[in-house]
């Protein structure tokens, strides 16, 4: 039997405790506390699965119990929710910088708190789900744990650098202090071209330098690989002197090869902050000019922050969205340029929020893909889009096969072939009705197991293809040992093809490459007619992009396939 969660809520006001232990009465053993003394006290002696916390309480506040939850690894893990009137924007922001999971404001819906709270729960079970699957490194990581210095640069690892700077910006809070992060441009290429001994003695290096700027004034350390992260007070801290003098280190070394750190800065607006998440923005601040050789280094600004929050509210709500169905299916088309109709088509998921509106894939998939949700936002996809064929089966005697996209994460399942299988037989569609697409990177990650599902779904019947072809470093030496059926060549060469004889020189061989392979080509993005004439005169005869459709509702699909079987008396 399993056993009841437990729920804390912390309020000086007993009316709001009574209202909210009715909301969750069935659900959760209630337990109460009218301030945050209190609620140390309770949580001393009984573990709790969720805290429901007013922030305004007199004796210890909510922020103040907030932060010493999360600086103490007993209780960091437990997901507080803020309560919070409907004037207190700030303390809204505030609460969730801290670490707080989500907030609800009085007075209180029913509706609006349980969808919060289950959304909550859900995320932290999605999470754990995640932590499941990754066992093995979570046992690795288990064991460093307990061992402070980074074993190859002697400096502190990541665990031990986040306990001593959270330390460090706590103890005088009215210092200012810079996080600083630091990795280098293509390191893993470094690798290859030299022995691991030379990518070590880089790193060493470097880690002598940080040691020696840190020292006295702040702390370093190696967070993985070839990253590395600083706490470091603002006046003691200046960038450019700070990048050449890194410079000059490595360049001592004699290596001939141009070796570039590149740097983020996140300075320091809120010393409670979790410090893994401090290094997280100056790490997106680093990503923004990560490629550049003019531009070395950045600073987290409120064009950042904001996309922290809009990445916060798409952790929030993302359960409550696939429940409510707010994602939808849209189908683009893949036309036949001989044809001059659709042969096939790409399942693409859009979510249509109720105030926001459209929400680009752009926003909410790197979020999906970092947090392990993009798994099940698959799975319905795939769903959605057999439901469809087998509907189009029962009208018509023609079927046009549509292709869904992959997750990388998937092939770490091992019900992965059996899920999509399930699917064909569930609703009685042929394999060549669906088609798989997926990416170079899924490659990169574990080409052996990659090969080896590839080959199951091959056998099953079905086609393969490989998505966003020669936008990777290693494209070619991937094809020769991935046996897809299909390649769908970037849109970056079709969109130079107008102004590049060089461009329009590498997509006619690619198109020949596969040919000569036995392997269909589909070129995406395609938008004007001399790109559209210019592939019909190299023998290519598939296409995707908006000369012929941008990508289609479900129903308009249907109704696009309907006209043109009138059209050609189908």
């Amino acid at each position: 039997m399993e056993m009841q969660k437990v729920m804390l809520i912390v309020d000086d006001v007993e009316i709001n405790r009574i209202i909210l232990s009715q909301f969750f009465k069935n659900q959760y053993l209630i337990l109460e506390a009218v301030n945050g003394h209190e609620a140390l006290e309770v949580i001393e002696k009984q573990a709790v699965d969720i805290i429901l916390l007013d922030l305004v309480m007199p004796e210890m506040n909510g922020f103040e119990l907030l932060s010493i939850l999360k600086k103490n690894e007993k209780y960091a893990e437990i997901p507080v929710i803020a309560t919070t009137a409907r004037n207190e924007g700030d303390n809204e922001i505030k609460a969730v910088e801290m670490g707080a999971a989500d907030f609800i404001t009085k007075p209180y819906n029913p509706t609006i708190v349980r969808c919060r709270v289950q959304n909550v729960m859900a995320r932290i079970e999605n999470e754990w789900w995640r932590f499941e699957q990754t066992a093995k490194d979570r046992q690795i990581v288990e064991m460093r744990r307990y061992i402070e210095l980074d074993s190859l640069t002697g400096i502190y690892n990541s665990a031990a650098f986040f306990e001593k700077a959270a330390s460090l910006l706590q103890d005088d809070p009215e210092i200012p202090y810079n996080i600083v992060y630091l990795d280098i441009s293509s390191f893993k290429i470094i690798n290859g071209l030299f022995h691991i001994e030379t990518g070590n003695l880089i790193l060493k290096t470097a880690a002598v330098y940080l040691k020696a700027i840190t020292e006295g004034n702040g702390i370093c350390g190696r967070m993985e690989a070839d990253h590395f992260a600083l706490c470091l007070p603002t006046d003691r801290f200046d960038i450019k002197p700070f990048v050449e003098g890194l410079d000059n280190a490595v360049q001592s070394l004699g290596i001939c090869h141009n070796i570039l750190f590149y740097v983020g800065v996140y300075p320091v607006d809120n010393v409670f902050l979790p410090v893994d998440q401090m290094c997280d923005r100056a790490h997106m601040a680093l990503n923004m000019i990560k490629g550049h050789y003019t531009v070395r280094y950045a600073y987290y600004d409120d064009v950042m922050r904001e996309r922290v929050l809009d990445e916060q509210m798409i952790l929030r709500e993302m359960e409550y969205a696939l429940e409510e169905k707010q994602f939808c299916v849209y189908l683009q088309p893949i036309y036949s340029i001989n044809e001059n109709c659709p042969v096939s088509a790409e399942a693409l998921v859009r979510w249509i929020h109720p105030s926001q509106g459209l929400i680009s894939p752009g926003r909410f998939i790197p979020v999906f893909e970092r947090n392990g949700f993009i798994v099940r936002l698959d799975r319905f996809v795939w769903e959605t889009v057999c439901v469809f064929l087998a509907e189009q089966r029962k009208k018509t005697d023609r079927v046009i096969p549509v292709s869904v996209n992959v997750s990388r994460l998937n092939f770490y399942n091992s019900d992965f072939y059996d899920t999509i299988t399930g699917l064909l037989e569930k609703y009685a569609l042929e394999p060549w009705m669906l088609k798989l697409e997926i990416t170079e990177s899924a490659y990169m990650d574990n080409p052996r197991q990659i090969i080896s599902q590839i080959k199951r779904f091959q056998e099953y019947g079905m086609q393969i293809l490989m998505d966003d072809f020669g936008n990777g470093y290693s494209s070619l030496n991937m094809l020769r040992n991935m046996p897809v059926d299909i390649l769908k060549v970037a849109m970056n060469f079709v969109q130079d093809i107008e102004h590049s004889d060089r461009a329009a020189g590498i997509l006619k061989n690619v198109v020949k490459m596969a040919r000569d392979l036995d392997m269909s080509v589909v070129i995406e993005g395609v938008e004007t007619r001399p790109q559209v004439d210019f592939l019909q005169g190299i023998g290519c005869d598939n296409i995707q992009g908006f000369y012929f459709s941008k990508p289609l509702p479900m129903e308009k699909f249907e109704e696009l396939i309907a006209g043109k079987d009138r059209a050609t008396g189908k």
